[in-house]
Order: C-alpha cells, then structure tokens, then sequence
C-alpha cells in the first residue's frame, strides 16, 4: 500500500508557549521529540520541528503512514498530546526515492 502524507501542526496551549513553559511541561516537551524521533527512524516522519513564526511559534510535522487511522494513534500517543492541541492535513508530497 502507498504511504499517505500529512502535515501535521501542532498548536501551543497558549501563544508563548515557547518561551513560558514550565518545567513540567518542558519534560513533556522532550519526550515528545524523542516519540517523534523514534517515529523518523522508523521511516514515519520526514521532518518536524518548531515553525519560528512571528505570531507564535507553533510545531509542524511531515508524517507518512498507512492510513488516516494509523496517524490518529500516533497523535493519541504523543506525549505533547497531553498539553497541545493537533491538527492535520493530508499533503500531496514529493519525497526523494530513497529505496535505491
């Protein structure tokens, strides 16, 4: 089955959460990048980070998965999940062959 591509946005509980977070949610915070890291090295996740934006800085992914349900338990999963909101969309993606 092809991979479906989602870009996957995840919104702050408030707009300085960057910058505000406290030390709870600082751990939780680094446990969801090492969900989200474990998820790349199994071919998931193509890229994800925060999004620098002048309003607010909020976290984007690019995940690939088998299906819309599949990407709905990864999300239920993150730990981020817990204080953060998610959206998602599905994205037409050009990604490199990397089976060569």
């Amino acid at each position: 089955m092809e991979k479906q591509f989602y870009a996957v946005y995840l919104n702050p509980s408030r707009p300085d959460f960057a910058t505000t977070m406290t030390d709870s949610e600082r751990a939780i915070m680094m446990k969801h990048v090492a969900y989200w890291t474990e998820k790349m090295k199994q071919g998931k996740v193509y890229a994800f980070g925060p999004v620098i934006d002048p309003k607010e800085v909020y976290g984007l992914g690019v995940v690939a998965v088998e299906n819309e349900e599949e990407l709905k338990d990864f999300i239920t999963n993150d730990p981020a999940g817990k204080i953060n909101t998610y959206e998602y969309f599905p994205m037409n993606a050009i990604v490199p062959d990397i089976s060569k």
